[in-house]
């Protein structure tokens, strides 16, 4: 039996490691499977060529917030096209809330939760001609001996995505992996065994992304792969999601022996505020978690992501400010997100409750709360562009590290540099030219208490001529 399995990525440097988890089983079994990636800019009436032209008995998309309206467009496109094919739906986005797509006739089967085992059941189903059930539930399955899934010669983004753990040990309410108990873990063996099969894929990659949720949720067996990733045949850029509280005196050490750049490491923070990590049912201590991050950071050999999240329960934009002033400088990437009210988690179901309002399509992310204006929601989302644009780009590194400390809080400065943005420049903020992003930093700079415009000038210079690879502009001699 031919099966396709095809999903929409992101972007060009994204691949699709739920699609090879998927292709591994169906393989096993003996059915033809092929593999179909895409990204969302790419032209529906291109995706939609490529699918046709297989004629197979079986579509699996997989599907997630970014791609879900993509891909039901796509799917009930083809489903005309090809009526006689089998349409199965699965992923996180389609796992839950499942009455969303009653009348959605187009779809075969939905397969909810974890699909290696039910989409082989699926295919079996379908070869003995036996009627689909509308809804199958997915079993855990072990995650061990499956290898790295990614083959010799398949073009893949500069990202390759590994699980060496399957759940997670906490129930953040307004995360998925909330909606399941238990962690799967392979051994520090077969980890191991694995980035040595990465050295030997022949595909062109740079970083390897681990996926599990809490990478050091087993702190002994984080520490002995982290031991041995420090020997030099393991070459790649790998990056963790881990658990700041957990770290120990052993992590520190081994930690600060990487080579500057080897490893990234993600840490969630979300919020300061007690009450509202309570209500999040993330029980951390932030002041132990921040201590940590700064202390992994002040290393100087470790690339460092800080996560806060904009609209959760209890907290205001004054208090959000509070969080983002305690993040502040102790890494050197803070991301701000937004709350997005997945279906599955516990927050969404207590939407009403705290007067969250929302995007109708997803991702939806929470645009109100009781504690949160549309209008405070909005300025958050303006000044999270404004920190990608000029923090995270790196591009701004002299300027801002002479600039910001010169306010009375980093929120305060970020908030005034948006707002002078803003006031002056009406075009969405990707639009203004990189010479324009300058000289707004400095006509907002010049006028702050305590800046030497002549030092200011040099150091705007500098980084121009570093990252622009020209000459600076003239209101910068």
């Amino acid at each position: 039996m031919k099966v396709v399995l095809f999903t929409l990525n992101g972007s060009w440097s994204h691949s699709s490691l739920a699609l090879r988890c998927l292709r591994e089983d169906l393989a096993a079994k003996g059915h033809e499977v092929v593999l179909i990636e895409y990204t969302l800019r790419d032209r529906t009436s291109h995706i939609l060529e490529r699918l046709y032209r297989e004629k197979a008995d079986i579509y699996g998309f997989s599907c997630y917030i970014w791609n879900l309206d993509a891909m039901l467009t796509v799917g009930e496109t083809l489903k005309g096209l090809l009526p006689e094919s089998k349409t199965v739906l699965g992923g996180p986005e389609v796992s839950y809330g499942t009455e969303r797509f009653a009348q959605m006739e187009w779809i075969d089967c939905i397969v909810c939760g974890e699909g290696e085992d039910a989409l082989c059941e699926v295919c079996d189903l379908i070869a003995q001609k036996k009627p689909l059930p509308r809804m199958m539930q997915g079993r855990d399955v072990s995650i061990a001996g499956r290898g790295i899934l990614y083959r010799d010669g398949e073009a893949t983004g500069g990202i390759l995505y590994y699980e060496s753990s399957r759940g997670c040990p906490y129930s953040c309410a307004y995360c998925l992996s909330s909606a399941t108990r238990g962690v799967r873990m392979k051994s520090v063996a077969e980890t191991l065994s694995d980035m040595e099969a990465f050295e030997r894929l022949n595909t062109d990659f740079r970083i390897i992304k681990f996926v599990d949720r809490t990478f050091n949720a087993d702190i002994a067996r984080a520490n002995a792969i982290w031991r041995e990733l420090l020997d030099e045949r393991f070459t790649k850029h790998y990056h963790f999601e881990v658990c700041a509280s957990l770290l120990n005196e052993e992590s520190f050490d081994i930690l600060s022996r990487f080579p500057k750049g080897k490893i990234q490491l993600e840490f969630g923070l979300q919020s300061t505020n007690p009450e509202t990590l309570a209500a999040s049912s993330r029980h951390i201590d932030p002041i132990r978690v921040i201590e940590a991050v700064r202390r992994v950071y002040a290393m100087g050999n470790i690339h460092v992501h800080l996560d806060l999240i904009a609209g959760l329960p209890y907290e205001g934009y004054t208090r959000f400010a509070k969080s983002f002033d305690d993040a502040y400088g102790c890494c050197d990437l803070l991301q701000l997100g937004f709350l997005k009210l997945l279906y599955g988690t516990a927050l969404r179901e207590k939407r009403e409750e705290y007067g969250y309002k929302t995007l109708a399509c997803p991702p939806y992310t929470v645009l109100e709360s009781r504690w949160l204006s549309y209008t405070e929601m909005q300025k958050l989302m303006r000044i999270a562009e404004v920190l990608e644009r000029y923090l995270e780009s790196g591009r701004f590194a002299h300027a801002l590290w002479y600039l910001t400390p010169l306010m009375r809080s980093p929120f305060a400065f970020w908030e005034g540099l948006s707002d002078y943005l803003s006031a002056n420049d009406t075009r969405p903020l990707q639009k203004i030219s990189q010479p324009d992003a300058f000289r707004y930093l400095l006509e907002y700079g010049r006028d702050m208490k305590g800046v030497e415009e002549k030092e200011l000038k040099s150091m705007l210079a500098a980084d121009f001529m570093q990252h622009e690879h020209k000459g600076a502009p003239w209101f910068l001699k």
